[in-house]
């Protein structure tokens, strides 16, 4: 999904802020809802380090699909478990969506002013562009992704076991559904409609 090449001085600062923004949004509102976990952890934090898996970034490199380290969750310290897991879960897509319009809106100014040839824009370009696509590519219903927890939180308790129980094989399931190129059917078509929102919000307000 994200692969290195000669612009990866731009790559990765984007590809860090888009990781560290969903996971930190994570443990945010874990922790507002009562979960300490993540804050003993130490996920409830903006540096990038405390959030990175090594063995996903290593299949970013060779697969180019990857993950961050899940942050841990007791859903036992909310007061809906099924209710809080969906604001958890959702939080990190929410997040990307809403740092895409941060960044969309700063080129747009950035277009305003006519500084589009600075270093800034291209960071700012695959910081939305990235942001894009770990919204909806985590909402995606296919453990370990959030989209499966919300669909496990939505879920009959025997269900929702059944689709927990495919966690274990989900990393090998998306490996191959990237690979044969049916994650992108699905995905495509829903970022470019988010993309298309962003843009009509943004032409209003510049």
């Amino acid at each position: 999904m994200f692969g290195f090449d000669a612009d990866m001085v731009f790559r990765i600062p984007a590809l860090l802020i888009a990781l560290t923004i969903h996971e930190y949004a994570h443990a945010r509102v874990a922790v507002a809802l009562g979960d300490p976990t993540p804050r003993f952890m130490g996920r409830l934090t903006l540096n990038p380090v405390a959030h990175l898996d090594p063995i996903g970034l290593l299949m970013l490199w060779l697969f180019k699909f990857g993950w961050a380290k899940p942050v841990p969750i007791n859903p036992s310290y909310f007061k809906d478990g099924r209710r809080g897991m969906i604001y958890v879960s959702l939080a990190g897509p929410g997040s990307n969506i809403l740092t895409a319009f941060a960044a969309a809106l700063l080129i747009g100014v950035l277009a305003k002013v006519q500084l589009l040839s600075s270093p800034w824009y291209e960071i700012l370009r695959l910081t939305y562009m990235y942001n894009i696509i770990f919204a909806i590519f985590n909402l995606i219903p296919i453990p370990p992704l959030d989209g499966s927890k919300v669909l496990m939180s939505l879920l009959p308790g025997k269900h929702a076991y059944s689709l927990q129980s495919l966690e274990q094989y989900g990393p090998f399931i998306l490996m191959g559904l990237v690979y044969i190129g049916f994650i992108g059917v699905i995905t495509r078509p829903l970022e470019i409609a988010l993309t298309s929102l962003i843009r009509a919000i943004i032409t209003l307000i510049l």
